[in-house]
């Protein structure tokens, strides 16, 4: 089996306090949700309800603001209580509609009418996408909507990316979904193909996965579309889109594939397309990887948008001690959650509490030459060199721009002895509009 895969730098990440990914548990519905008007990459959505208004499960409480903008919908029954703002780690400050859990329920627990989507035109499609509100569901949370659309912008052929690559253990969430949802995963993957106009589907699937990626593709092929299984390698960061794509340029040219424009998409946020087209029905609830060294039950949860972090941490029992760090995401891209009262969003993929041993050291010390900086970057870039060069105004130009190529997977962070912040400083370091 050949095995595509970025050509230098990376690392294999394991981590013995991610929860077990056989199966998912179901998180209790909150009495008290929050939910924030931005769970995207653009402004905020408009809030159309108003303190003391009832609104239904699923119904419209958020309508979507221009470009990079998605619609919110109020994940339970029951009655706005009020509106509330936060700082966010980020710095911007997010607003949210609190609902108080009362009434019945339109859709949990009812039979689920299915919708015929085949004859469907893909504007129609794309329409349904976005009046549910879909987005893509890790990272900012980029509208599928608008990633279609700016597909037809760019040269045919198309072809749709099912990213189910599994480098970092906190990926249990997804691994669980494609699991217990893969013909959701799949069926989604075709709408998806046909909103977009794509020639072909692609499953990137982790080589340690392929019975996964077969299912997945038998699935999908069952519908007439031309699909393919790409096996990637398990090192991180080949999920991220630089080195995914060029993973898949070398499958292209090596069986002689005109791949043409990218679109790639996590099985997240394809299952959510199916619930949107087929089941008319907004993102309600996630699969969420929930654990850490500080608790005490690891679990993968499907949680309720708007469930406060810190319920979902009771859920599983607790913390055995003090945390010294609490975040969502993975350990090693994190983004640090301020209070235990925010919430879960359409794009938490995890959330995690570690104790201070899982830290390691944490003091910073000089840098010690080491070189392992430079072994693990998949950019081929010198860490150490642009960590000292963007700090002082010899070459700084110079520094600056190379910086601009540093997508800030981490690898270099996480085997420097000296603890150094070196792709945190130097993305902050880069100039504006040259992030991946």
């Amino acid at each position: 089996m050949k095995i595509y895969s970025f050509s230098v730098g990376g690392i294999v990440v394991e981590d013995s306090t991610v929860p077990p990914k056989d199966a998912s548990v179901i998180a209790f519905l909150p009495g008290l949700s929050v939910i924030p008007l931005v769970q995207h990459t653009g402004s905020r959505a408009y809030p159309i309800v108003s303190v003391g208004d009832f609104v239904t499960e699923g119904m419209l409480i958020g309508r979507c603001q221009g470009p990079g903008s998605a619609n919110i919908h109020a994940t339970v029954p029951g009655r706005v209580v009020r509106m509330v703002s936060w700082k966010m780690a980020e710095g911007y400050t997010n607003d949210a509609l609190v609902i108080r859990m009362e009434g019945s329920f339109e859709m949990l627990g009812k039979r689920q009418e299915c919708y015929s989507w085949q004859g469907l035109s893909p504007d129609e499609l794309c329409r349904l996408i976005s009046e549910c509100g879909i987005v893509e569901m890790e990272g900012m949370g980029e509208p599928a909507a608008d990633m279609i659309a700016s597909l037809g912008k760019l040269p045919e052929p198309y072809t749709l990316v099912v990213r189910c690559v599994f480098d970092d253990p906190w990926l249990a969430a997804d691994y669980t979904l494609c699991r217990e949802r893969l013909k959701a995963v799949a069926e989604g993957s075709v709408i998806t193909a046909l909103a977009a106009r794509v020639s072909r589907i692609i499953f990137a699937v982790s080589h340690r996965e392929k019975d996964l990626g077969d299912k997945l593709m038998a699935e999908a092929a069952s519908f007439g579309i031309p699909v393919s299984l790409v096996p990637v390698s398990s090192r991180y960061p080949q999920k991220n889109r630089r080195e995914l794509e060029y993973a898949l340029r070398m499958y292209g040219k090596k069986e002689a594939v005109e791949l043409g424009s990218l679109l790639i998409l996590g099985p997240a946020t394809l299952a959510a397309v199916h619930d949107a087209v087929k089941l008319r029905k907004p993102i309600l609830d996630r699969y969420v990887a929930v654990g850490g060294s500080a608790v005490k039950t690891p679990q993968v949860m499907r949680v309720r948008i708007g469930t406060r972090i810190g319920e979902v941490f009771a859920e599983c029992g607790g913390f055995i001690d003090t945390p010294r760090r609490i975040a969502t995401g993975s350990p090693i891209m994190g983004r640090s959650v301020v209070d235990l009262d925010e919430p879960v969003v359409k794009t938490t993929t995890g959330v995690f509490a570690i104790l201070r041993s899982q830290m390691g050291g944490t003091r910073k010390r000089n840098c010690i030459g080491c070189g392992e900086c430079r072994t693990v970057c998949p950019v081929g870039l010198d860490p150490e060199a642009l960590y000292k060069g963007c700090a002082t105004e010899e070459n700084r130009e110079f520094h600056l721009k190379r910086a601009g190529e540093c997508h800030g997977c981490g690898c270099c962070e996480v085997v420097c002895p000296s603890r150094l912040p070196l792709s945190t400083a130097i993305r902050n370091a880069s100039p504006p509009g040259s992030r991946l």
